[in-house]
């Protein structure tokens, strides 16, 4: 059994910077200071590293566990008329492909799919609601979950363990993000991990993150499914995009160069193959 989870934001879709606006508000209301999420970035962070850093950017000093939930509540009840708002302003998206790829996933026996995501479990789903999307998730780990994002996606693998009642090995779980912190969180925890470039991430950070495997979105679903393991592709991958480095020296060899060993390996035979003509 194969366990896939997928970040929201920037990974499913753009809620069209709802999130901070809410978070803008619930400070306002409580600490008077307005666009507090001006001064810092929210990408790859858990809801509770970002209320709590938030919070301290406004009132100079962390929240006790009262402003914490206060701040929670604040939150969550902002957030349904930002969402609201970013669809009447045409800014809330899913990724391309990403509903296509979720389909598909979710008609197959051999994988549970699941949230591995910074927001609080309530924020997620309302996030969600207008994509439609939450119905593919039968669990995840949440931002309600712990304020380390590894812990949020081991949370994520422990409750899908509980729903197969078996132990879930780190070699079959499959983390989907779009920040260099998500491919962190995922290292850390011993999975495996990917990420789109068409999200929130820094492109050059996602480049240095050595995550597996690198693409724009979703509209190519082929390279996705080899990298699940859910297809073969006995030529190799060759449209741009490096999955699994067979060992650090060829994941730093295709850092510096772009190239894979097979590609070494073609070129090589082709200069093979020209200097062989030339003697003749």
């Amino acid at each position: 059994m194969k366990i896939i989870l997928f970040d929201i934001d920037g990974t499913l879709i753009k809620a069209g910077g709802a999130g901070s606006r809410g978070l803008n508000k619930a400070i306002k209301e409580m600490c008077g200071v307005d666009k507090i999420c001006d001064k810092f970035s929210l990408q790859g962070s858990t809801d509770k590293e970002n209320f709590a850093t938030a919070f301290k950017h406004a009132c100079g000093k962390k929240p006790t566990a009262k402003q914490f939930r206060e701040l929670e509540l604040k939150y969550i009840g902002f957030l349904p008329a930002e969402v609201k708002r970013s669809l009447k302003s045409k800014n809330y998206s899913k990724l391309n492909g990403v509903e296509k790829l979720l389909v598909l996933l979710s008609k197959r026996k051999d994988v549970m799919v699941g949230l591995g995501t910074g927001n609080l479990k309530e924020g997620a789903f309302i996030k969600l609601e207008p994509s439609g999307f939450g119905k593919h998730f039968a669990f995840g780990g949440y931002g309600c979950d712990s304020h380390i994002r590894s812990e949020v996606l081991k949370k994520a693998v422990e409750r899908a363990g509980k729903i197969v009642k078996t132990e879930i090995r780190p070699a079959d779980v499959y983390v989907i993000g779009d920040t260099h912190l998500d491919v962190a969180a995922a290292k850390e925890a011993g999975y495996h991990s990917a990420a789109v470039m068409d999200g929130f991430g820094d492109q050059k950070l996602l480049e240095r993150s050595g995550s597996e495997l690198i693409v724009k979105d979703f509209t190519d679903l082929y390279p996705w499914l080899i990298w699940l393991g859910l297809e073969k592709d006995s030529k190799g991958v060759r449209r741009g995009t490096y999955i699994c480095p067979d060992s650090p020296i060829e994941h730093a060899h295709y850092g510096r160069t772009g190239m894979d060993l097979k590609d070494i390996e073609d070129n090589i035979s082709a200069l093979r193959e020209m200097r062989r003509k030339a003697v003749k």
